[in-house]
Order: C-alpha cells, then structure tokens, then sequence
C-alpha cells in the first residue's frame, strides 16, 4: 500500500457530479486539481450501509475542505451509472458538493493497494495529498466500520500549519516549539 511521503498515483476516471443526466458525468485525471490539496476516500461499494453515512459527513464538511483549498473527492469501484444511481435514490446523496469516482477497472484502487483481498473492493481508505501530489496521511478502515471526516479535516488543518501539532490539537490552538 502507498503511505506517507509517496506520490500519489496518476489517474483519469469518469465521475458523477449531478443527478441531471445532461450534465451528471464528467472525466478527472491527477492533474484536474493542480496546486489544490486533496482528500480523496474510498468506499468498499454503493447502495450498502455503512457508506451513505461517512460520504453524507464528507458533504457536510465540503465548505470547510474548500475554506481550507482542498478538492474532496470520493471513489469506489463500482461504475459511474451505479454511481449515478445510487445519488438519484439515497436522499442524503442526491446533493453532494464533489465527484464520486468511478475506479471500475480498478487501476487507481490496485496502485495504491486498498483493494480488500477476499472481497476486491476498495477498503474504507482516506488519503490527504498535498499540492504537489505527495501523501501526507493515509487511514484504511475495515469493510465494517466508518471513518471520522471531522478528524481528516483536523489532520489536514494541523498538515496545513507545517508546525509541530500535539496529540488532539485543533485549528487556532498553539503548536509545539521544537527545543
């Protein structure tokens, strides 16, 4: 698996960014958000359980990822018509503010190695990449058990100071001063 201080890998995939089919689908690729900062998550399938509820929490912080000049993007191997869907039918899901990928071929999944070994999905695997596509922090969950997007939004908070940030510091708080 990738980890910190790697490049994140090069991608060009097909999205969701609207329940409107004349405007639902559009094509990312790495270089879509250059000089941005990114969170991108990925979760095991859609029209599960577990799922709907940490991308709905991603859309509710979406503002302050943006306040801070980060691109969320979410991502699973299903297909972007899955996708699609999915957001038409789940009402927390309908207005989501960044693009679902869609890693059907799973080739971005497979060059970061998150792919669960018995299943072949994505495992629950959050990556903060910054500005010059280097990772900064990786966090894989189980198939069974969410994430907390308000502690990847306190992660990238303390990355962004580049200071020495203490156990449960929080945007605002004081630093560490190396001796």
């Amino acid at each position: 698996m990738l980890t910190v201080g790697d490049k994140f890998p090069a991608f060009d995939l097909k999205a969701v960014v609207s329940t409107d089919m004349k405007e639902a689908f559009a094509q990312f690729t790495d270089r879509s958000f250059e000089g941005k900062w990114l969170v991108v998550f990925f979760w095991p399938k859609d029209f599960t359980f577990v799922c709907p509820t940490e991308i709905a929490a991603f859309g509710k912080l979406n503002g302050e990822f943006a306040d801070r000049d980060v691109q969320v993007l979410g991502a699973s191997t299903d297909s972007e018509f899955v996708h699609h869907a999915w957001r038409v039918h789940h009402d927390d899901l309908r207005d989501l503010p960044f693009p679902m990928l869609a890693d059907i071929k799973r080739e971005l999944s497979t060059e970061l190695g998150i792919l669960d070994k018995a299943e072949g999905v994505a495992l629950r695997a959050t990556f903060i990449v910054d500005p010059e596509g280097i990772i900064r922090f990786v966090s894989v969950n189980d198939l069974s058990v969410g994430r907390n997007p308000q502690e990847v939004l306190r992660v990238l908070d303390a990355l962004q100071t580049d200071e020495l940030c203490p156990c449960n510091w929080q945007k605002g708080q004081d630093t560490l001063q190396a001796a």
